[in-house]
């Protein structure tokens, strides 16, 4: 692809940056910002020191030049000295990504997010409305939040039970909810990451990997290999803890004669109250509904979708499956 396509791309993806968006060099991290985007030339200013440098298109299509020569992976030890910027700024390209930790920057064949941007967010989520998700984990997250706030989570120990029950409930319910909310993620990210290497995003970074799962053949064959090489059946016979249990069922022994037993004890959830709860949102509303503040009205807004959320999930129909919360 010409480098002129992937300098219009990426002057494109520095205007969409915010005024405040900080950048930060991936050797010295040193801040920086975008503070001018023009045809020939990216200008950016030190956050600490506020020396202004330009940053030049053919500076760019060099660094370019060299990613490719090395096989599209280069090595940002062999930056030149000051050509940290033009890495940081380049990774900004939905094609180029920065890995410090590996100390590469690599061209890439599927899109990715920058891997240094720190601070505000781009212009165009920033200005996004905002409004509730449709997941189970959001209405439950906002009682966790309001039990938090109400309540010194330094001194749990002097919390009155049912408060403590109720903080318990809500953190296995947002547990349970964010796992299967985070299965669903990784499944999408999955067909995003084609390497080994960490990709970054703003709260952290994320890696392919692959876990080897082993289950064995069929018992007379591996008994067949085995003794081939001269290891004798005897040596990987191992007691089956089916046939044992079948075993005691038929013999007067207690379990402990066969097994080691370790006893604990846990906290279980056993029920959840779903009317209590709805019961809570309605007390935010209302709390909501005093208030002068500007972002109230969005709030309130939001807390009545919430409450006809809950309403939706706990509603009773005949015929249908209801799953257990556990």
């Amino acid at each position: 692809m010409p480098f002129g396509t992937s300098w219009h791309t990426l002057l494109d993806e520095c205007d969409a940056l915010d005024d405040e968006a900080t950048l930060v060099t991936p050797l010295t991290e040193t801040e920086f910002r975008i503070t001018n985007v023009q045809e020939h030339r990216i200008v950016i200013t030190e956050t600490k020191t506020g020396d202004t440098e330009p940053l030049q298109r053919d500076q760019f299509a060099t660094l370019a030049d060299r990613i490719s020569d090395a096989g599209g992976t280069f090595q940002l030890q062999r930056l030149p000295p000051d050509a940290e910027p033009y890495a940081a700024v380049l990774s900004l390209h939905p094609r180029y990504e920065c890995d410090t930790r590996a100390g590469t920057l690599t061209e890439t064949d599927e899109p990715t997010t920058s891997q240094l941007i720190t601070g505000a967010t781009p212009s165009s989520d920033d200005d996004r409305d905002r409004s509730e998700p449709d997941l189970d984990v959001y209405a439950d997250m906002l009682l966790l939040i309001d039990t938090l706030e109400r309540h010194d989570p330094a001194t749990f120990d002097e919390w009155d039970t049912p408060v403590l029950i109720n903080l318990y409930t809500l953190l296995s319910d947002v547990q349970r909810n964010a796992g299967d909310l985070r299965t669903e993620v990784r499944e999408i990210l999955l067909d995003r990451l084609h390497h080994d290497q960490p990709v970054h995003g703003q709260y952290g970074s994320v890696q392919r990997t692959t876990r080897r799962n082993r289950s064995l053949k069929d018992d007379g064959e591996v008994l067949r290999v085995l003794e081939d090489e001269g290891i004798p059946r005897e040596r990987v016979m191992a007691v089956d803890r089916e046939k044992v249990d079948e075993a005691l069922d038929v013999t007067e022994l207690s379990d402990s004669a066969v097994y080691e037993i370790d006893e604990r004890e846990y906290v279980r959830k056993a029920d959840v109250d779903e009317e209590t709860k709805e019961s809570r949102l309605q007390g935010l509303k209302d709390q909501l509904a005093l208030s002068d503040e500007p972002e109230a009205e969005d709030l309130r807004e939001e807390v009545d979708e919430l409450e006809q959320r809950i309403e939706d999930l706990t509603e009773f129909s005949p015929g249908t499956e209801v799953g257990s919360r556990s």
